[in-house]
């Protein structure tokens, strides 16, 4: 394996990483060693009672009683772990404050400013007082319809404080997207915002509120908060001013109640885009313990760094930022559009304000690339450490293009794993180098492995995504599915007792790894299986090309893979286009890898989280679903899946 090594960690970046701090740890208290990274990888999956366990005493979670075993069962699904024991995870969220220190900073396309501590407390005091008013208790589910503002923090931390289970979309969802996933936990109360802003733009969002309040029976009061300052249109909504009419409970000591390990802390949502979402839910004790794990010995975050996700609160990325504050780092919150006025707009954001820890999607690099943004001319970025990358695997070129056009010393981060469990499987570690088009590793805890087609583990070589052991962060359950039925289906059905997580990948001998796309869109050219990803690499170093999508669909006849791309302005599909493409694909990957024809379209559909939605063109292509069954609502750009549905006959005909 030939691989292009792009950094490496200093030994003073080793020496001085929490995940090194960790390891001596361990070593005080068993009397282990290890040689490296891998090596303690794998204590981590042999031992993982011994692991976990560890992670609480390490990072001194806060709990009472007791618990006589850590985990009930090692066969999945239902295992119920440090049963006995009562949590907190708002508590862990606030131990790091102080009176001199911040707690946020949130910049949108108009502003920046900085949240003290004690404005963070005596908001989450009042919203805590207000929840407490409206009967809200330990298991209620309270919703929200906020974007990624300070508000929908303090928001957070007062419902879970309360030991009630949050849920949360974003306002750029329509109202029968909201509509259909919240009216499966039946919230009491509604937290949500008068409107958003967007490429300079401002949308009221009112009238969308009041339908969603009349659409969900279980909705007893409604809570405005006015982010664009748009006239009330509802006089029964509670206005954010009710909050402050009683300062009676500003003078009381914050209280968490503390509740079960495995009780519900939030839920998340799948995708939806061709059949109901999944309600999936999280446990307290297992957010905590993966989130101090994950951001403190796998990301490197320090206490008083600037942390920074780009992400809406309909994306897991929103909970996995506001967790940078259970290791006392200060998360940043961006509100808007990433592009607006330009695609400088973040990278100006991180300067201005010295962020040590710069987050956002493969696809946003991507575009940066192609803009050929010269980020190190126009920018310090002196605090800089790392980027995170999600979303989508990262292409190789944009590896190399971070090291040229960003800054030399700087560790990419680029990670993968999902709503399902609210972090990262696989993704980095401060020990290892970064090669070009390499993610680093696996995450300490995750028992992850490739599986070939007989189930049986393989290296070097492309195979399913399998987790074979507990992890304390995998949902509970889904919200009414407690017989495990869906959740079942969605993981467990392929390999009996281990997670399918439904990503192509290939694990290398030193460890790092791999990932081809979603195996449920992978690419099969008379028995070869492709992952999309190899075909997008390529594709994005095109600069005639914004962005493009392959699908692959079986027939009687055998089977056609068809490309659809998305050209710039300026470029029009033409034969000396085709060949480049055709011969690009040819000389980089085989010819496998070249489509059955080629069609330009308008834009390509993507979820509302930013994924490509391959396999749902797929579906409605190969005439596998309903194209009435295709939920508006849950894409980004409706538009785009408007097109492939009214020209899909077209689009399936060879030029």
């Amino acid at each position: 394996m030939n691989q292009v090594k792009l950094w490496s960690p200093s030994t003073e970046f080793k020496v001085s990483s929490n995940l090194k701090k960790y390891e001596e740890w361990i070593s005080n208290q068993n009397g282990l060693s290890f040689e490296d990274y891998n090596a303690l990888w794998k204590w981590s999956i042999e031992n993982i009672e011994d692991f976990w366990m560890s992670i609480i005493k390490f990072f001194d979670v806060q709990f009472e009683g007791n618990y006589e075993r850590v985990l009930s069962d090692s066969v999945m699904p239902g295992v119920q772990w440090f049963e006995g024991i009562l949590v907190s995870y708002s508590e862990h969220l606030l131990r790091h404050k102080s009176r001199d220190d911040k707690a946020l900073v949130f910049v949108n396309e108009e502003k920046s400013e900085t949240i003290s501590w004690e404005f963070l407390e005596s908001e989450v005091k009042s919203i805590q007082n207000y929840l407490i008013n409206q009967g809200i208790s330990q298991g209620d589910v309270v919703a929200a319809y906020l974007p990624n503002i300070p508000a929908a923090i303090s928001s957070f931390i007062a419902v879970n404080s309360l030991g009630a289970v949050w849920t949360c979309c974003s306002p750029d969802f329509g109202e029968s997207t909201v509509i259909e996933r919240l009216s499966q936990c039946d919230p009491k109360v509604l937290i949500a915002c008068d409107g958003y802003s967007y490429g300079g733009k401002k949308f009221d969002k009112q009238d969308e509120v009041e339908r969603i309040a009349d659409g969900i029976d279980s909705i007893e009061k409604v809570l405005i908060f006015p982010y664009i300052n748009s006239p009330h249109s509802n006089e029964e909504f509670d206005q954010w001013e009710i909050l402050t009419q009683d300062k009676e409970h500003l003078n009381k000591e914050l209280k968490f109640k503390r509740v079960p390990f495995n009780h519900p802390i939030w839920i998340l949502y799948s995708s939806g885009t061709t059949g109901k979402p999944k309600a999936i839910t999280h446990s307290h004790g297992g957010v905590l313990l993966e989130h101090l794990k994950y951001m403190s010995l796998q990301n490197d975050v320090k206490k008083g760094e600037y942390f920074f996700w780009f992400s809406t609160t309909g994306w897991m990325m929103w909970n996995f930022l506001q967790s940078s504050l259970l290791v006392g780092a200060i998360p940043v919150l961006y509100d808007g559009s990433p592009a607006y006025p330009d695609l400088n707009a973040l990278w100006k954001m991180a300067d201005d304000l010295g962020v040590h820890h710069f987050g956002t999607s493969a696809p946003y690099l991507t575009a940066c690339k192609k803009d050929n943004l010269n980020i190190r001319e126009n920018f310090k970025l002196s605090n800089l450490r790392s980027i995170g990358s999600t979303g989508a695997p990262l292409p190789s070129e944009v590896f190399e293009w971070i090291y040229s056009n960003i800054k030399e010393d700087l560790w990419l981060c680029s990670m993968s794993g999902g709503t399902d469990v609210c972090t990262a499987f696989v993704g980095s570690n401060p020990y290892d180098p970064v090669y070009k088009g390499y993610i680093q590793c696996r995450a300490l805890g995750a028992a992850l492995f490739a599986y070939d087609d007989e189930s049986k583990r393989v290296n070097n070589s492309l195979g399913e995504m399998v987790i074979e052991r507990p992890m304390p962060s995998m949902p509970i359950y889904f919200w009414n599915d407690k017989e495990y039925k869906r959740y079942r289906s969605s993981y467990f059905e392929e390999f009996e007792g281990k997670w399918r997580h439904g990503d192509w990948i290939n694990i290398h001998t030193n460890g790092s790894l791999t990932i081809h796309g979603r195996s449920d869109a992978t690419l099969n050219r008379n028995g070869i299986r492709i992952g999309t990803a190899e075909i997008y690499a390529v594709l994005d170093k095109m600069p005639e090309i914004k962005d493009s999508l392959i699908i692959n669909i079986e027939n009687e006849e055998g089977d056609i893979m068809p490309l659809f791309i998305m050209l710039r302005d300026e470029h029009k599909l033409d034969e000396a286009l085709k060949k480049k493409i055709n011969s690009s694909l040819r000389k980089e990957c085989s010819p496998r890898h070249i489509p059955s024809y080629i069609k330009p379209i308008p834009d390509i559909p993507y979820t509302l989280s930013g994924k490509k939605m391959e396999v749902p063109v797929k579906k409605i292509l190969a005439g596998m679903s309903d194209v009435k069954s295709v939920n508006k609502d849950a894409i980004r750009n409706p538009d785009a899946m408007d097109f492939i549905i009214s020209n899909r006959y077209e689009l399936l005909e060879a030029n």
